[in-house]
């Protein structure tokens, strides 16, 4: 019977460990932030998050009363590329455990112990 939760536990486990999604760090346009920050040293990423952080800032200082849908459009754009961009310079890569895996590798770890 033990064998049986452990199999279980253990593909539960895999599940949830072999479906992971680059959504966050890959934009409709193709680029993938991730790989391209991933060779990028700490300085150049930390540079590069105060130039979105500058721009985003001159954005929000703009007048856009005077600007057209299209224009205004095109600046929604730009911020949420640049929002994903500055996700993915800000965490450097990583490893993310949702809530469910946290609660399966407690259940396994007292499973064992």
């Amino acid at each position: 019977m033990k064998k049986k939760i452990y199999f279980l536990m253990t593909a539960l486990m895999l599940s949830f460990v072999a479906f992971t999604s680059n959504a966050a760090t890959s934009d409709d346009n193709g680029k993938n932030y991730k790989e391209f920050y991933a060779n990028k040293t700490a300085e150049e990423r930390n540079a590069r998050v105060e130039e979105i952080k500058t721009r985003v800032e001159e954005i929000k200082a703009m007048d856009k009363s005077h600007l057209n849908k299209a224009e205004r459009k095109e600046l929604k754009a730009e911020l949420k590329d640049l929002k994903k961009e500055a996700n993915a310079a800000s965490t450097g890569g990583g490893v993310y455990l949702s809530v469910g895996a946290i609660i399966i590798i407690i259940l396994v770890l007292i499973l064992i112990l």
